[in-house]
């Protein structure tokens, strides 16, 4: 089958001003793609140019980087138009057989509705109104445009969370829910734990890193003073966060890696007794299903929409967590981690190519 996936957000820009990555073949999407590929599906990524890389890049499946439009309006970073996808799906109309579009509340997935509705599948995140201009743009794009303008298109939500909003204004919402996926030959997964844990996340105000920080520290005191802290990302409060842990006294143990690429974060991942998450805004989080992937729990807030699942599977602990979830998540690690594996088919890319094609199925015979 020709499958035209229409992603425009590669990867998470907190600000207007998109950083471009060296490369995307660390992100979700990529390995949705490759999957699509490996499944033996001809694929095309329709995506938002200013998240084109910095570096040239060769990729199995076609990439189009589409240009933006009325940037000060439609905001690239949260909400943006690529205004030549109607015209490519016009097209092309003839050779393509499915249309993945990202997200509900998007204009190009609007667009490609308008354009040829019978052939969209909408897979949709968000579990609640955007809070930009007191949810007005939001509660009026939901209740009207999603209500009206895309009667009857089928979407899949990527949660239950989602799935239960979403409802409220697609009729045709699936029953089905398709979660973010991983490349499992790439997550390599290990029973073998050492004594530390592990922080994959942008150093940024939302993430809390510095209550993590605080947790740890309280931790050392109950558990003996052996654990360590090892901190993978970059972002504006990396210094402030180095400062708090020389004044907790522990730069011995809490260790700054920086940002790496996947290469080199997985080994630090896959042995960590757990990967730590204290957000206090997320949707679904990629790192939690990265970590379940190579078998190393999560403690986690219950913020991120993974942690519904969390709790159901005994994947790790989703509470507001203290150091003694720590020390539970340390005394029962072997627990934890044997449910994480047996867990970790159902993350599997080509499983979600399977759900995907699957629906499309159902959608053709209704």
């Amino acid at each position: 089958m020709n499958i035209l996936i229409v992603n425009p957000i590669v990867y998470t820009s907190e600000t207007k001003n998109i950083i471009r990555a060296n490369s995307i073949k660390d992100t979700m999407i990529y390995d949705l793609c490759l999957a699509f590929e490996k499944k033996g599906h001809n694929v095309t990524l329709y995506a938002a140019e200013p998240f084109k890389p910095e570096n040239k890049e060769k990729y199995p499946f076609k990439v189009i980087w589409g240009k933006c439009k009325f940037k000060s309006i439609f905001m690239p970073h949260c909400f943006p138009y690529m205004y030549n996808l109607s015209k490519y799906i016009k097209k092309n109309e003839s050779n393509i057989d499915l249309i993945i579009c990202s997200e509900v509340f998007s204009i190009n997935t609007l667009n490609a509705v308008l354009t040829n509705k019978s052939k969209v599948i909408v897979w949709h995140e968000l579990a609640k109104h955007n809070a930009t201009m007191k949810k007005l743009p939001s509660k009026i794009w939901y209740n009207i445009v999603a209500r009206f303008l895309m009667r009857n298109v089928k979407v899949v939500a990527r949660s239950e969370e989602a799935k239960s909003f979403i409802k409220k204004y697609c009729r045709d919402t699936d029953s089905k829910i398709i979660e973010h996926g991983v490349n499992l030959d790439k997550f390599i997964y290990s029973t073998d734990k050492k004594d530390y844990f592990v922080v994959c996340s942008q150093l940024i105000e939302r993430k809390r890193i510095d209550g993590i920080l605080l947790k740890f520290g309280e931790y050392l005191k109950i558990s003996g003073n052996s654990s360590e802290l090892i901190i993978i990302g970059d972002g504006e409060l990396k210094s402030s966060l180095e400062q708090l842990s020389r004044g907790l006294g522990l730069e011995e143990k809490i260790i700054f890696k920086g940002k790496l690429n996947h290469e080199e974060l997985l080994p630090y991942l896959a042995h960590a007794k757990a990967l730590l998450v204290n957000t206090i805004k997320d949707n679904s989080m990629i790192s939690i299903v990265e970590s379940i992937a190579v078998g190393t729990p999560v403690v986690t807030t219950e913020i991120p929409l993974n942690a519904s699942y969390i709790k159901k599977y005994k994947l790790g602990i989703a509470t507001e967590w203290d150091q003694q979830d720590l020390m539970k998540i340390v005394n029962d690690n072997e627990v934890y981690v044997n449910n994480c594996l047996k867990y970790r088919e159902k993350l599997s890319t080509l499983s979600k190519v399977d759900d995907f094609m699957n629906c499309f199925r159902k959608m053709k015979e209704s």
